[in-house]
């Protein structure tokens, strides 16, 4: 595939936010920032001391931050808006009201069409991270890593008026996608949606995942890859999606659309049957 131009403007604002300019030219860009956007640095170290704008984005806890461990509690895997969320109807998920979009399309072909199947009916969450949100994402649950695939695309806006306008938006977008298993054995999915200005998308396990740079798709599979819930496995280079499928009965939701959630808030309860 060609590079579209939303990678290319990408690709140069990630330049930008990934030099370091100077100690006091930097400490501007970045209190200017912080200002402009609106950023809670209460949990994190203060604007000068991140080297660029990008250290900024993905700055990391001061302290950790505290979470339910009972194993049945779900948490928020960053924090974020909840654009929608709910029952996946046969095929269809909502993008946002009165738009849809195919699981099958958002997972692509490097997921097999039988765990494909596997969540027909189930739930899904849309977590939109806005520019001024910690761009960092956890595990919101004890759970195995089956599979990342990687599909390189667009990278369109992902707040809310693209999401009214823009059809397909999670199809059309870059996006890495991880096939997980919870500890009932329940399958799920976490797809990374890469973004406007989004240079590039970290998952830490996975080092050959190199996303708005390389054009062709890639696909890795794992025998024993756990993650503890709460791991930090990666982080955004500015705000985006991610959208969590769910097995049908795997979990019941406890938030609603328009929700604000905090990595380490309880979203939802599994079901204790394997």
């Amino acid at each position: 595939m060609k590079q579209h131009f939303t990678s290319a403007l990408s690709q140069t604002f990630g330049r930008f936010a990934s030099k370091e300019h100077g100690r006091i030219f930097q400490n501007m860009i970045n209190r200017t920032y912080v200002r402009a956007m609106g950023l809670d640095m209460s949990d994190f170290e203060p604007p000068e001391s991140y080297p660029s704008l990008n250290a900024l984005f993905t700055r990391k806890f001061r302290h950790k931050r505290s979470f339910s461990h009972d194993p049945l509690d779900m948490i928020s895997p960053c924090d974020s808006l909840i654009t929608e969320c709910g029952a996946i109807n046969e095929d269809l998920a909502l993008q946002i009201k009165g738009m849809s979009y195919s699981v099958d399309g958002v997972l692509g072909e490097g997921i097999s069409s039988d765990s494909k199947k596997s969540i027909r009916n189930g739930t899904f969450v849309n977590f939109y991270l806005s520019p001024r949100d910690y761009h960092r994402y956890h595990a919101p649950i004890d759970m195995q890593v089956l599979h990342a695939v990687h599909i390189p695309g667009k990278l369109y806006p992902v707040n809310i008026p693209s999401l009214k306008k823009q059809v397909n938006l999670f199809i059309e977008n870059e996006r890495v996608i991880l096939e997980c298993l919870s500890a009932q054995g329940k399958r799920f999915f976490l797809i990374l949606v890469g973004a406007l200005n989004v240079g590039e998308m970290e998952v830490s396990f996975e080092p050959r995942i190199r996303t708005n740079s390389v054009l062709t798709p890639s696909q890795y599979s794992y025998r024993d890859l756990y993650l503890s819930k709460g791991d930090d496995f990666g982080c955004f280079r500015m705000g985006s999606t991610i959208v969590m499928l769910c097995e049908k009965e795997m979990l019941e939701l406890g938030i609603s659309t328009g929700h604000n959630v905090r990595f380490g808030q309880i979203i939802a309860r599994l079901t204790s049957s394997r």
